[in-house]
């Protein structure tokens, strides 16, 4: 991935266009010098209240997202798609790659949306992305394109989907800006904030023989299920995770400053976990200075 083309007049208009209710980034913002984070592709921070921009570099640059793709996938999912609903599974759910985040579902097993958002935004399971685009888009290529109109609506120009789960592919890109669009959206829906913010889930779902299953997870960030702790004078509500050797660690979060005002936080591209979290919590220190 590249950097971001296109004209600036392109960006003129995007920045006119969505200047009244959101952060406007066009450019690389570094504050007072204090934050330095230079092991990672992208990052960036801002105020969601304020529509301020803390912080940002390459927040305009084409890359792979990896899992953090599933933020889109949930949001189309709750935007029409039902609660309540029961997802059946196809052959669609059988992924193959090597290292892939699975549930375990096969053709066969059946969900409600209530359960799949859950094992999809906690557990990061590639197979229950499938089983939700399937069933809300009525096919994986339909809630591809359900996707896409979404970003499109949102003014994410720079973003391009190709899948519900973030495996990577030379044409499944987005930018750190995009997914504030993206998340930033998410966030206005309770059912989503609540999810991102659970340590742990039993979902109990039925077999392709119509016998109950209960599968246990935990939360993929870290800072949900203790692995590390943010800055003392930061609260962490909850954020997605994504990880592929193309897109390096990726995370994005929804934080709070000790007045209770909400921040949003992107690093994308860091070379391994630890480093991931030293990049977030560098980027939380500019949450209250």
């Amino acid at each position: 991935m590249g950097a971001l083309t296109g004209n600036g007049s392109d960006i003129d208009h995007k920045a006119k266009t969505f200047a009244s209710d959101l952060c406007v980034d066009t450019e690389d913002v570094f504050g007072d010098g204090s934050l330095n984070l230079n092991e990672c592709e992208a990052a960036v921070l801002y105020d969601v209240n304020n529509k301020e921009v803390i912080y940002s570099k390459n927040a305009l640059e084409k890359l792979y997202p990896a899992s953090v793709t599933k933020i889109m996938t949930a949001l189309v999912a709750i935007k029409y798609g039902q609660m309540d609903q029961v997802l059946v599974a196809s052959n669609a759910v059988n992924i193959k790659e090597t290292g892939a985040q699975l549930a375990g579902i096969v053709s066969g097993d059946s969900m409600t949306l209530y359960q799949a958002l859950r094992l999809l935004l906690m557990y990061s399971a590639n197979d229950v992305a499938q089983l939700i685009a399937e069933n809300i888009g009525g096919s994986v290529d339909g809630f591809v394109k359900m996707m896409n109109d979404e970003a499109i609506s949102l003014g994410a120009t720079g973003t391009h989907f190709v899948n519900a789960h973030g495996l990577s592919d030379p044409d499944h890109y987005t930018t750190a800006y995009d997914l504030y669009l993206i998340f930033n959206e998410c966030i206005k829906y309770e059912e989503f904030t609540q999810i991102i913010s659970l340590q742990s889930y039993d979902a109990t779902y039925t077999n392709k023989n119509g016998k109950e299953v209960v599968l246990s997870v935990k939360n993929t960030n870290g800072y949900i299920n203790g692995s590390y702790n943010p800055p003392s004078n930061v609260t962490v509500i909850g954020g997605k995770t994504g990880t592929t050797t193309a897109a390096g660690h990726c995370l994005i979060l929804l934080s709070k400053d000790v007045n209770g005002s909400p921040f949003i936080s992107i690093v994308l591209k860091s070379e391994d976990t630890q480093t991931l979290y030293n990049n977030m919590n560098s980027l939380l220190e500019g949450v209250n200075s």
